[in-house]
């Protein structure tokens, strides 16, 4: 079965950066569209940035500009850079393939940002 392992939250300040892990236990990054996902209290869980195979990304536009995602097909892993954090971007993180499979949904990593 496989599973997604989020990792490298943490508490920053506004203004700061951190890079998100997902390790995949298969190959599903390889072969599939992978996205990251966050989740703030009371506020539906939204995309905030995905990478094709092809290595095409889009993100939201509250983080575009201020995110990156990538890939390394070797290492079974996506990345996520978060550079100039702002409280708003304060959420549990998540990656799931897109569109996401109910099956895939880790434990995600808490991203706090402080003003």
């Amino acid at each position: 079965q496989v599973q997604l392992v989020e990792s490298g939250g943490g508490l920053v300040q506004a203004g700061g950066s951190l890079q998100l892990s997902c390790a995949a236990s298969g190959s599903i990054v390889n072969a599939n569209t992978m996205g990251w996902y966050r989740q703030s209290p009371g506020k539906q869980r939204e995309l905030v940035a995905r990478i094709t195979s092809g290595l095409i990304t889009n993100y939201a536009d509250s983080v575009k500009g201020r995110f990156t995602i990538s890939r390394d097909n070797a290492k079974n892993t996506v990345y996520l850079q978060m550079n100039n954090l702002k409280p708003e971007d304060t959420a549990a993180y998540y990656c799931n393939v897109d569109p996401p499979s109910h099956d895939f949904w880790g434990q995600g990593t808490q991203v706090t940002v402080s003003s």
